[in-house]
C-alpha cells in the first residue's frame, strides 16, 4: 500500500474546469506546494502516488465521477528495444545529447513555440511568452534537468527536441517535452522516451514516469505503447497494466 502525504501537508481543490483531453467533461485537481527542505522528500512521495509537478505545484487529478487519468510509469528495465523502437532508436543515430541545469534559452524557446504551434493550435500553452516559459523551466525546488537533443551532423547543430525531466530516487519523470515538428518522420517524440529510458538503465534506476495516460484521449493514447507500464491505482499502489 502507497504511504500518504505528512499529516501537515496541505491539500487545496481547484475549480471545475473544462477537460482538456475528454469533450464534455469537466475536471478537478487536487495538489499543493512544494516549497522549503522537505520539497524533494515531499515530490519523491507524492509521485508515488500518482501526482505530477509543474512548477512549484504537485498535483493530481480530482474528478467527481471520472477515472479516466491514470498516472502511469514504464518497467525501464524489463523494456525490450526490438522492433519499431529499434527502427527509431537507428533512424536517430546521429541525434547528439547533453543533459544541463534547468535554464531557460531563446533557442528552446523558439523550438517550444514552434512545436506549440504545429501541435497545440488553439491551446493555452500557445499564449506563454518568454517569461512564462522560463518559469516553467526554471521554477523548480526538486533537482530537475533539461536534457537536450541536437543534429550531431550539422556543423551549426540544431536543437531538435527537448525535454524537462525531474530526477526522483527510482527513476525519471518527464514533465514536458517537445520537439521540431518539421522532423516529424523521426519519430523524436518516441525517441525522447526511449532515450529517458536508456538513461535510467545506465543510473541504475526502475522507471520512466510519464504523467497521466488517457486511454480514451488520441493526445495521450500513445503513452499506452510503451510496455511494460504500471499504472497507479490509489490504495493498492501501483499495478502492471496488462
Amino acid at each position: 500500500m502507497t504511504e500518504h502525504a505528512p499529516e501537515n501537508t496541505q491539500l487545496f481543490l481547484t475549480a471545475p474546469m473544462p477537460c482538456p483531453y475528454l469533450p464534455g467533461k469537466m475536471e478537478r485537481k487536487l495538489f499543493t506546494h512544494l516549497t522549503g527542505r522537505r520539497a524533494p522528500a515531499l515530490h519523491a512521495l507524492l509521485s508515488d502516488n500518482g501526482f505530477r509537478r509543474s512548477q512549484n505545484l504537485i498535483y493530481r487529478p480530482a474528478c467527481e465521477g471520472c477515472a479516466a487519468c491514470q498516472s502511469v510509469r514504464i518497467l525501464a528495465r524489463e523494456f525490450d528495444f526490438t522492433g519499431r523502437y529499434a527502427r527509431i532508436l537507428k533512424r536517430n543515430e546521429d541525434i547528439e545529447v547533453s543533459v544541463r541545469q534547468p535554464r531557460a534559452t531563446a533557442e528552446q524557446f523558439a523550438l517550444f513555440k514552434r512545436y506549440l504551434e504545429a501541435r497545440h493550435t488553439g491551446g493555452g500553452m500557445t499564449a506563454m511568452n518568454f517569461v512564462d516559459y522560463e518559469y516553467m523551466v526554471e521554477d523548480t525546488p526538486v533537482q530537475t534537468v533539461v536534457v537536450e537533443y541536437r543534429l550531431g551532423g550539422d556543423t551549426d547543430k540544431p536543437l531538435v527536441a527537448v525535454a524537462l525531466t525531474d530526477v526522483l530516487p527510482d527513476g525519471l519523470s518527464m514533465v514536458y517535452s517537445f520537439f521540431a515538428p518539421e522532423f516529424d518522420k523521426r519519430g523524436l517524440g518516441n525517441l525522447l522516451i526511449l532515450d529517458h529510458i536508456r538513461q535510467v538503465r545506465l543510473a541504475g534506476l526502475s522507471y520512466v514516469y510519464l504523467g497521466y495516460w488517457v486511454e480514451e484521449s488520441p493526445k495521450m493514447a500513445y503513452k499506452g505503447s510503451f510496455r511494460p507500464l504500471e499504472v497507479q491505482r490509489g490504495p493498492l499502489g501501483w499495478r502492471r497494466l496488462d
